[in-house]
């Protein structure tokens, strides 16, 4: 918005308001100004070792949200190498066991994932095959839409929670011999024994 210059009958007027006006009073003018808004922080308590039901300790500070729901594992580039990945995404690498999380509920599913890997794990298996479907397909006269697939959704979050996350080093969808888009390939670390 660009200023302008009064024109003579402009400024003769404005002179002639200025002239009968009084000023407000110094509180009342405090009043009238637009108040410019004050953040003020709180000096932040020093945090303090809290015991979880898991037995380890955590911050003061965290929310109760982030004690109890397990954590999604930060993800990092795959240490398996290069050849070994690419053999397991053409399916030529036969899995050593297998899963069939098929007609499962959730928790019935999560439960029987985990003792199958962790087990998997200890044996010192290095690749895996969880099948979970695809889901069911859609009906085009249901009115309600439903999403496709619950199993094929969680498998690979549970995949990188704990306490998973320590024994699963990647997780691929499987070759169309093995499954398809209804299975995974889950690579295994190596386990501590040999």
């Amino acid at each position: 918005m660009s200023r302008r210059r009064l024109r003579p009958e402009e400024k003769e007027l404005w002179q002639k308001v200025t002239h009968t006006t009084t000023p407000l009073p110094q509180a009342l003018r405090r009043a009238a100004e637009p108040q410019k808004p004050t953040v003020r922080r709180k000096p932040e308590p020093e945090p303090m070792d809290l015991p979880t039901a898991f037995g380890i300790g955590t911050k003061a500070g965290t929310p109760r949200s982030l004690i109890s729901t397990p954590q999604v594992a930060p993800r990092s580039k795959p240490i398996m190498d290069s050849k070994t990945h690419g053999k397991m995404k053409r399916g030529k690498l036969a899995p050593e066991a297998r899963i069939d999380l098929h007609g499962m509920t959730l928790d019935e599913a999560h439960t029987e994932l985990t003792r199958f890997m962790l087990t998997s794990y200890s044996r010192g298996l290095r690749l895996v095959l969880v099948i979970t479907g695809k889901g069911q397909r859609d009906d085009p006269h249901d009115p309600m839409p439903r999403q496709r697939g619950v199993l094929k959704r969680q498998v690979p979050m549970w995949l990188k929670m704990a306490p998973l996350n320590t024994a699963v080093m990647d997780v691929a969808e499987a070759h169309i011999r093995h499954g398809g888009g209804g299975a995974y390939y889950v690579y295994l670390r190596r386990s501590g024994r040999s």
